[in-house]
């Protein structure tokens, strides 16, 4: 098989906050044929899966193969009067898929629009936004075990899909490699969802339709979130915390006009980036490693942070929130 393995490769322009590290070998594979050769061939290798880049700060070189997946195609697998089911490979953009979808006018992924990443990232990460989660659309995945290089069929159940999280975060964190993914969408009529209050504002006196949603969620992030050409960052840095009902009373004792939600599972959660602000850490810069100025669970690299750099400023931010709020900030990030 005609695969081009590099040594000594930097990862700098393959991951969104920009850092540079290298990576002892780096190969990109286009194939789930391709990812079952790389595996057999490099059985006592480490190895460090890559789509998007853009859910991982690299904090030191890499000593091992950097697989970076490349897979293209978008296709109808199946369909009735009302949903299509659609197979898509995992080296997919994942906003790109969002715009094909509404180019189909096919629903149900408008809220998730301009999400960073690939469509294999998106299952591991049960991606989410403006009241909307990935797991609502997903219907399965194929994945190969980098152990044996055998593919395996994995359903929504055995995903254990949770707030930004599921089995491939946890428990065969490192085990499998997604390779393609199936999305159970809705055709005309719609489901509109509109449940998030920033995003039912921004469309007052707009029809709803699964295009001005997603319309409305690319201008609100473009608004708040810096592009990654531009500035580097992963989008959220850190998962909104889940809290008890007593915790949030004796929080409301302190803090009158604190904000909460209750998730899709009815869970309290405390948005992050309101105890970041609170704690006057928006636009707050170390060297080259910054709080964004917009978006306070946006952590940055101006230019030449590295990502120890990065992690040391979420690290500081994680000891304030708990030493102000009583609450442990869990970064969304995969730190490696």
């Amino acid at each position: 098989m005609n695969l081009n393995f590099q040594k000594k490769i930097s990862l700098q322009s393959y991951n969104t906050f920009g850092i540079n590290v290298l990576s002892k070998q780096f190969v990109g594979v286009k194939s789930t044929k391709e990812i079952q050769y790389v595996l057999s061939q490099k059985k006592n290798e480490k190895i460090l899966i890559l789509g998007g880049g853009s859910n991982i700060l690299l904090t030191k070189d890499f000593d091992g193969l950097t697989m970076r997946i490349e897979s293209k195609g978008i296709k109808v697998i199946n369909e009735n009067d009302e949903f299509a089911t659609l197979k898509v490979a995992a080296g997919e953009n994942w906003h790109d898929f969002v715009l094909w979808c509404l180019k189909n006018d096919l629903g149900g992924v408008e809220n998730l629009a301009l999400i960073p990443g690939s469509i294999g990232a998106a299952p591991i990460q049960n991606i989410g936004a403006y009241g909307a989660e990935l797991k609502s659309v997903f219907s399965s995945c194929e994945a190969v075990s980098v152990n044996s290089g055998v593919k395996k069929i994995f359903n929504k159940e055995q995903c254990q899909f949770s707030y930004r999280n599921s089995i491939f975060k946890n428990k065969l964190k490192g085990k499998y490699i997604i390779t393609s993914v199936n999305f159970l969408l809705k055709k005309s009529p719609h489901y509109i969802n509109t449940s998030y209050k920033e995003l039912n504002k921004k469309l007052e006196g707009c029809e709803k339709t699964i295009q001005n949603i997603a319309k409305a969620v690319i201008d609100i992030r473009s608004e708040k979130l810096p592009n990654p050409k531009q500035i580097g960052n992963s989008g959220s840095f850190f998962k909104n915390p889940t809290i008890k009902n007593s915790q949030l009373e004796i929080l409301q004792k302190k803090y009158h006009k604190i904000p909460y939600y209750k998730d899709l599972e009815g869970k309290i959660k405390i948005p992050a980036a309101w105890m970041i602000d609170t704690l006057g850490l928006k636009g707050f810069r170390s060297g080259d490693a910054g709080v964004h100025k917009k978006q306070a669970l946006v952590l940055v690299n101006y230019g030449k942070a590295d990502g120890k750099d990065i992690k040391a400023l979420a690290e500081k931010i994680q000891l304030k929130v708990f030493e102000k709020f009583d609450i442990i900030l869990t970064p969304e990030v995969n730190i490696i």
